[in-house]
């Protein structure tokens, strides 16, 4: 009821990244809906209200839960369905790894192996693609371009826009902790921070680079109101940053982030009610 309120311009992640990509206009709140996993309670449960609603979707699949009929999950049949409905079925990989501390050729080999089941099944490759656990790294990234992925998704949160690295694009997550209805206003009324120039380049940090030396340049109309910004390290609260010059942002942390996935938000007020968003997911090896 809520995405459909007449409040915001629900599009598909296709019609949303080829806009974007190609500096072309998209609705002021449009919003993009994406589910991970081909559950079979996205079949029995989600697709049905979000059908009824007309919000489209995509939804991102493991090919190998399918192919072996793991309980829970889908089945071919069931998503060939749903793909003639109009629902996006993007890729996650064939065994769901995580990719960051995954040899290239174990990488190349789910891409691979995920594609052509995806032509076999579905009659062609997904050109969306959702990093598993949103977990990626420099290298990993730039297989997917390799690959010939048109976008692919991390599980930061934020807003893109057309100044975004579309190999590494955030979604706000919505699950039985971050997604009651106060959430989902948050998400579907944020703008972007734009933000270029990002250090460490690499998502998957080294132990001589943990923690961070993070930073960032903000640019756009959020320079207008840059002294209201604040940063949220992962398990350790509130930042300390430092401006330089009129829109570096540097933020030095005095701890070591643990093994696994951590991230950096940073939020800025925007003004009857809104937010400016920019996340960033890092991994640490253990």
């Amino acid at each position: 009821k809520e995405l459909t309120n007449g409040k915001y311009h629900p599009l598909g992640l296709p019609e949303i990244t080829n806009a974007l990509r190609h500096n072309k206009p998209v609705p002021a709140n449009a919003i993009g809906i994406s589910i991970d996993d081909a559950f079979k309670s996205v079949y029995t449960e989600a697709w049905p209200r979000l059908k009824a609603a007309g919000l489209p979707f995509t939804l991102f699949v493991a090919t190998k839960p399918i192919d072996n009929n793991a309980s829970g999950y889908m089945t071919w049949d069931q998503l060939r369905e749903l793909a003639r409905e109009g629902v996006t079925i993007g890729s996650q990989t064939a065994s769901h790894p995580h990719m960051a501390v995954s040899s290239m050729a174990k990488v190349r080999a789910e891409i691979e192996k995920s594609n052509a089941r995806f032509v076999q099944e579905l009659g062609k490759k997904p050109e969306l693609f959702a990093y598993p656990y949103g977990e990626t790294s420099s290298e990993v990234r730039a297989y997917m371009i390799k690959a010939g992925f048109a976008a692919s998704f991390g599980q930061h949160s934020g807003v893109i826009h057309s100044d975004s690295d579309f190999h590494y694009l955030p979604r706000f997550a919505m699950n039985e902790t971050y997604g009651d209805l106060s959430r989902i206003r948050l998400a579907g009324n944020a703008l972007p921070l734009r933000v270029r120039e990002i250090t460490p380049a690499d998502p998957k940090l080294t132990p001589a680079g943990n923690p961070p030396s993070y930073g960032f340049t903000v640019f756009g109309d959020a320079l207008k109101n840059l002294q209201s910004l604040n940063c949220y390290a992962w398990g350790q609260g509130k930042t300390r940053h430092e401006r330089l010059g009129r829109g570096r942002i540097e933020i030095r942390l005095e701890k070591k982030f643990p093994p696994g996935r951590a991230r950096i938000n940073c939020t800025m007020p925007a003004g009857g009610g809104k937010w400016r968003w920019f996340g960033m997911q890092f991994y640490i090896p253990k």
